[in-house]
């Protein structure tokens, strides 16, 4: 084969990858002419193939021709890829080009419900007081739940946090001092923990009661802790809350996983409002949490949260809060 034979033979090749190059229509369909044309399987090493009859001295111009041709090609490989992208960006801006002119879909902006917010309210101040958040499950045992909290199979203040029963022996939990006992069991002092979470009681729904609603405790024991550290914490807490400076007393009370206890009020709009429970840790509970009543004290406190949101956003009716009624919710 001649030099002029293989020359012709190249020339052809370049101009039918030309013409296929330009009929492309896409990324994809111009990535298989690249390969066609240029890989090692393509026309062109094929053509050189050929160059093993030639004489010494006309080798060069072939291989000089395949080099142009193998030039020219890329060059309209690159452009026509530059082209395609262009075309496709284009289209794309068209297709999502928005009429700022055309009245939008309206969604009302979505607000937190006032028993989020508050309990929001209530970690945060506690976060910040250096309590870690904890939470644990709604089903508990009779374990969890009364026993190791030092209330006896056959005390009364159970019939005060009668629940719900399941068919397994366990329970729906009456308040989240259950996570406290679990807590309690699987970390060793110094601990400060803030609980928030749902519970159940047979509670009579009426303007201030559900059988539903959301607690939230905290828990704190530490050598040397008193009841000054509980009242000078709470006091801190319900200030912060309120924001503003309130009076606080504590009134003597009873509960089983606490002693000494008290009921914590507070002066609001003129009257006293009872607002939480709190007292120090029974030593009985912290046994059962294998601490030391020798060497370790605690203290620990409870709130409502519907109790909570309904002072501070003065609402008379608890039931509000569970009722999904828009008119109320978008007060908030």
């Amino acid at each position: 084969m001649t030099v002029s034979e293989l020359e012709a033979q190249l020339d052809a090749i370049c101009q039918e990858a030309q013409q296929a190059i330009a009929a492309a229509d896409s990324l994809d369909a111009l990535e298989q002419m690249r390969v066609k044309y240029m890989g090692k399987k393509g026309p062109i090493p094929k053509v050189l193939g050929g160059m093993g009859k030639l004489d010494h001295a006309d080798r060069p111009r072939v291989g000089a021709r395949a080099n142009e041709v193998k030039t020219a090609i890329q060059t309209e490989l690159d452009d026509k890829k530059t082209a395609l992208q262009a075309a496709a960006i284009q289209a794309r801006l068209e297709a999502e080009t928005l009429d700022v002119t055309m009245p939008g879909n309206y969604r009302p902006q979505g607000r937190k419900h006032p028993l989020n917010s508050t309990t929001d309210r209530i970690l945060d101040i506690f976060v910040g007081l250096g309590y870690t958040v904890e939470e644990g499950p709604e089903m508990e045992t009779d374990y969890y739940n009364f026993e190791a909290l030092n209330f006896l199979p056959d005390h009364p203040a159970r019939d005060m946090q009668d629940t719900l029963y399941l068919p397994d022996g366990n329970l729906l939990r009456t308040h989240t001092s259950t996570v406290q006992v679990r807590y309690m069991e699987n970390t060793d002092p110094p601990i400060r923990i803030v609980v928030p979470g749902r519970v159940y009681r047979r509670d009579t729904v009426d303007a201030t009661h559900s059988a539903v609603f959301h607690q939230v405790e905290l828990l704190a024991v530490d050598e040397g802790l008193t009841f000054t550290d509980l009242k000078g914490t709470l006091k801190v807490f319900l200030q912060e809350f309120f924001g503003e400076e309130l009076e606080v007393r504590f009134r003597a009370s009873y509960f089983p996983f606490t002693e000494p206890s008290a009921e914590v009020d507070v002066k609001w709009k003129g009257r006293w409002l009872e607002i939480m429970g709190c007292g120090m840790v029974d030593p009985n509970v912290l046994k059962s949490a294998g601490y030391d009543p020798e060497v370790y004290t605690g203290f620990a406190a409870g709130l409502g949260v519907e109790r909570m949101a309904m002072v501070l956003h003065q609402i008379d009716d608890i039931r509000r809060l569970y009722n999904s009624d828009l008119r109320f919710l978008q007060q908030f």
